[in-house]
């Protein structure tokens, strides 16, 4: 995959905005590649939330031209053994810790190339043992974005070698009539992101959300619910979602991420 004249590099992790590891992390990048375009995709991912991660990246990652490098750190075990891994796909490259930040990606995508970040010369010479977001994923993203191809950083791994968590399911036991799942996360505006999958559901007919002591019928957008009221709907990630129209689900619900929900059917 030759490296394109303008290279975009993909930015997300769980830092945050009000410090300046992003900055830092930008400045490393177009030091070494200054040509690239940095698109950040999000900083908000919450704090060592890997499986929110992976969601998110998964789910993104088509929007993006081809040929993009994803630089995705969320990363609870960083200066441990854990590696420091880069994917090359069908379509874009992925850097990310190995600690299964990539499992959607590594699920859902042709893999071409998978090897480890190693090879000093594509690192920052003094690297810290708590921001290797800086010192080892964004000079080694920069490199790729001057074409340099990954097989240079490091040693080749069999992809089906690198972790893979669990991620939230969307499972049935009574062929479709009742889909059980959980929350993946809170959005900025509070709704709550389910890993029920709106694809699943049998559209012939009507169907309830529930979650905690809450029912809700699945609606097709906001403004089919009273204002302060909640409801569901498919989000734009294909997913159900609950939300309370001008309102904030997490808080006036009482739900969490990880709690479950079901969606349950009954006739058109």
């Amino acid at each position: 995959m030759p490296a394109p004249a303008h290279p975009v590099i993909v930015l997300m992790t769980d830092f945050g905005l009000t410090d300046s590891y992003v900055g830092q992390m930008k400045g490393v990048i177009l030091s070494i590649a200054p040509d690239a375009r940095i698109i950040d995709l999000t900083h908000a991912i919450t704090p060592q939330n890997i499986a929110h991660g992976a969601f998110i990246l998964e789910k993104s990652a088509n929007f993006f031209p081809e040929g993009a490098i994803f630089l995705s750190v969320v990363d609870p075990g960083v200066g441990t053994s854990r590696n420091a891994i880069a994917v090359r796909t069908e379509r874009a490259l992925f850097l990310a810790p190995d600690n299964g930040l990539l499992t959607s990606i590594l699920q859902s995508r042709s893999v071409t190339g998978c090897v480890t970040i190693t090879d000093s010369r594509y690192l920052l010479p003094v690297r810290s043992s708590t921001f290797h977001g800086r010192d080892v994923f964004s000079p080694a993203a920069a490199h790729l974005a001057s074409g340099v191809p990954i097989e240079s950083l490091g040693k080749q791994i069999d992809p089906a070698e690198c972790t893979r968590i669990p991620m939230p399911e969307c499972h049935t036991n009574d062929n479709g009539k009742t889909w059980e799942g959980s929350i993946i996360y809170t959005d900025h505006f509070g709704n709550l992101v389910t890993s029920l999958d709106a694809q699943l559901l049998d559209r012939s007919k009507k169907w309830h959300v529930h979650a905690g002591k809450h029912r809700h019928p699945v609606s097709r957008t906001y403004g089919d619910a009273a204002d302060q009221q909640p409801l569901a709907y498919t989000g734009s990630f294909g997913m159900i979602e609950i939300a309370v129209r001008n309102g904030n689900a997490r808080e006036t619900l009482g739900l969490k991420d990880g709690d479950p929900v079901r969606a349950e059917s009954t006739s058109a």
